[in-house]
């Protein structure tokens, strides 16, 4: 059975740093996509970084580049998001999805959230 579990949500103040960690089972990630994706309350879910199966190609939204980096370690079937000055809105429930290499681009899986397997979600607060 195909299962993502993520770790690392939290409270945090404005400015302030987290890592979200994204640890698969049941299946090794190395010709996995995997994206991470966030749904704030009353709003739709947002796709904010995604990356390549081997970690060469790497998409991240606007809302979040040049304060977010996406990373892997195939060896330990975990990818990694590192979110720096964090801002209040970007308080929301933060998901890992993973997708076969075989069935998308890198852009595709985060701007139409192309996905065949969801994490359970992480709690984000960043206070002000």
């Amino acid at each position: 059975q195909l299962q993502l579990v993520e770790s690392g949500g939290g409270l945090v103040q404005s400015g302030g740093s987290l890592r979200l960690s994204c640890e698969a089972s049941g299946f090794t990630l190395n010709s996995y996509y995997i994206g991470w994706f966030r749904q704030a309350p009353g709003k739709e879910r947002e796709g904010l970084s995604c990356i390549s199966s081997s970690a060469r190609t790497t998409y991240y939204a606007t809302s979040v580049k040049d304060r977010f980096t996406i990373s892997r370690d195939n060896a330990k079937n975990t990818v990694y998001l590192q979110m720096n000055s964090l801002k209040p809105e970007d308080t929301a429930i933060y998901y890992c999805a993973a997708t076969p290499a075989r069935l998308t681009i890198i852009r595709d899986m985060c701007t139409n959230t192309v996905v065949e397997t969801w994490g359970q979600g992480t709690q984000v607060t960043v206070s002000s």
